[in-house]
């Protein structure tokens, strides 16, 4: 159910020249890879391979620990 997830915003103005099968890294978020249908007007990226979320993992053991 969450196969398509669009993000709008501002990149680095040099991704406009992102080559297809080139992974990039977006801070905090994972790899992505410049889409064949991307455009420099339109930049199109596709995530590879998520960040761990370590935080997040821990917290929520935390807060089952704490619950039960």
């Amino acid at each position: 159910p969450d196969s398509l997830k669009v993000h709008s915003g501002m990149v680095e103005p040099s991704l406009v020249n992102a080559v297809p099968g080139i992974a990039v890294q977006f801070e905090r978020t994972g790899y992505f890879s410049a889409d064949y249908t991307s455009q420099a007007d339109k930049l199109v990226f596709n995530r590879v391979v998520t960040l761990r979320d370590s935080w997040a993992k821990l917290e929520k053991q935390a807060f089952q620990k704490a619950n039960s």
